[in-house]
């Protein structure tokens, strides 16, 4: 049998985790948007074309686009 905390860490690689937040601020001019995380935190990303108030996906410090409005879990392990 295969190592069960090797797959659940393999499902939980936060390299390639594409993150979500809520548009709080968008600056056209730095091509800039600021978002609040599930977290509490804030943090500012490249890239525009998500209106204020809508939820984000990003990654690596970019803008992915909408994110649909769902639940949102955070799991500690």
């Amino acid at each position: 049998m295969a190592n069960i905390l090797k797959q659940l860490t393999d499902l939980l690689r936060q390299d390639d985790a594409r993150r979500i937040g809520k548009v709080i601020s968008v600056n056209s001019t730095a091509h800039t948007t600021t978002l609040s995380t599930p977290g509490g935190g804030v943090v500012v990303v490249t890239g525009t074309g998500v209106s204020v108030g809508l939820n984000a996906f990003y990654k690596d410090g970019a803008l992915g686009g909408a994110a649909p409005d769902l639940p949102v879990y955070e799991i500690d392990v």
